[in-house]
């Protein structure tokens, strides 16, 4: 996998590696929703869909991960969780691994009475300090419970949208984010067909937000990403990101 660094924290601030990006399910070579958000005290892991553990040991052992955020109760957020779980177990003998999700997460994730996860429960509002990172919650406009998250360190903001329909606004998250992970699944042409953002939706959002840097994300990969992301560029009146797996962002 393309992309540098190790699992552990980033000392030279807060930045984002990109190890899955695609949307509703994985293309060919892809994987499903994964961010490693690195600061200089904790190494947080923001959803683990499918093929994110392989592109997470690409770095090393993922020994330093200070914790793990599940946006929400859909499979391609989640499923690679048992397996670093079991992961986390017997090939680095820990006992914990504190992982952060709505309340309507855990029953879903077949975990064993062994596991070394711990869960806790966050809902719309709520405010979590993991190291040096501040992670703050906002319930988004998506089937359940979905949370999008603020993630504040090293003296920089950002925001990653997590899955959701128009009915939700990434000001949610507090204007002015330095960096948006902003969910773009489909073209204009595919809105109203499911409870997410086309490309045209997250520009808007993001411009009336107020954000830095925008970077597209969770496409299906049936869409062209080129479409995509020169629709939010249009709505949001500036150069936008389509996120690509082993990238790496600078909040």
């Amino acid at each position: 996998m393309p992309g540098g660094g190790a699992v552990a924290p980033d000392r030279t601030g807060l930045t984002v590696l990109v190890l899955g990006c695609d949307g509703s399910w994985p293309g060919p070579g892809g994987a499903g929703s994964g961010y490693l958000v690195r600061s200089p005290g904790a190494a947080v892991l923001l959803d683990a869909g499918p093929g994110v553990l392989s592109n997470l040991q690409c770095l090393g052992d993922p020994t330093s991960l200070t914790a793990v955020v599940v946006s929400h109760a859909h499979p391609d957020h989640w499923s690679d969780l048992p397996v670093l779980a079991t992961y986390v177990r017997l090939g680095l003998g820990r006992r914990e691994l504190p992982v952060l999700a709505p309340a309507d997460v855990p029953p879903r994730v077949p975990l064993g009475s062994s596991s070394p996860v711990v869960w806790d429960l966050v809902g719309d509002g709520d405010r979590r300090v993991v190291g040096d990172q501040v992670l703050t919650f906002s319930a988004t406009d998506h089937p359940g419970t979905t949370l999008a998250v603020r993630v504040d360190g090293a003296g920089r903001s950002m925001g990653y949208s997590a899955d959701s329909g128009p009915g939700w606004g990434l000001d949610r998250l507090g204007r002015g984010l330095d960096l948006a992970l902003c969910e773009a699944t489909f073209t204009v042409a595919e809105e109203g067909t499911a409870r997410h953002l086309s490309g045209r939706q997250a520009g808007g959002l993001a411009r009336r937000a107020g954000v830095g840097t925008l970077v597209v994300t969770h496409r299906w990969p049936t869409c062209d990403a080129t479409v995509v992301r020169d629709e939010a560029s249009a709505a949001f009146g500036g150069p936008v990101g389509q996120a690509v797996i082993g990238e790496e962002l600078t909040v």
